[in-house]
């Protein structure tokens, strides 16, 4: 059965101009773990005035993100940022897993795993640089945009078609959902 599911979401994505898709049994996902800056947000970040980053969003993004915390999924964030946007951002969209200052983002995954009784095998986290070089090659499927270090990508089981914040997390997120029949499978999907 999960080869022909594989195979229908192969087609699948070659119809919609998909190269390519995550090559790891999406099934097993329950837990997807963001880095920010470069992932969820564009890689260049304007300041403010007083030296505050002044990050992007992307709202596909957080249609998907709202998506998986209502169907079911853990979604969670490990970043070296300490913004108090991040939370009020993300909480809206139902993130309540937020880990912000995280100057060694291994030790923060170790303690999330171990609280929450997870496996390497269930998680995917995305990244772009070397402070997420180490979880990655830790997680069951690392992924990353397109516009990520040399290092990140060729560690990487997925590299998504699009950038940091500009659609990246919706790529990763739609395919979870897509293999585990979660997308656009309830009402749930059809608003915020």
């Amino acid at each position: 059965m999960l080869v022909l599911q594989n195979f229908l979401l192969t087609l699948h994505y070659r119809n919609i101009g998909y190269s390519n898709m995550i090559n790891y049994d999406l099934t097993k996902i329950t837990t997807i773990i963001f880095d920010v800056d470069g992932v969820l947000s564009a890689a260049t970040i304007g300041m403010s005035a007083a030296g505050e980053p002044l990050r992007t969003v992307n709202i596909k993004d957080g249609y998907a993100i709202q998506l998986a915390v209502k169907m079911g999924l853990r979604l969670c964030i490990i970043t070296g940022g300490k913004d108090a946007a991040l939370p009020l951002r993300y909480g809206k969209l139902g993130m309540t897993d937020i880990f912000m200052g995280c100057g060694v983002k291994i030790d923060v995954y170790h303690k999330y795993l171990a609280d929450n009784n997870l496996t390497n095998e269930e998680v995917i986290y995305i990244g772009d640089d070397i402070p997420d070089y180490e979880i990655m090659r830790e997680v069951g499927c690392p992924c990353c945009p397109k516009d990520a270090c040399t290092d990140i990508r060729e560690i990487s089981l997925y590299v998504s078609p699009y950038e940091g914040g500009r659609g990246c997390a919706r790529d990763v997120l739609e395919q979870v959902m897509r293999a585990k029949g979660m997308w656009l499978s309830h009402a749930k999907a059809f608003g915020w």
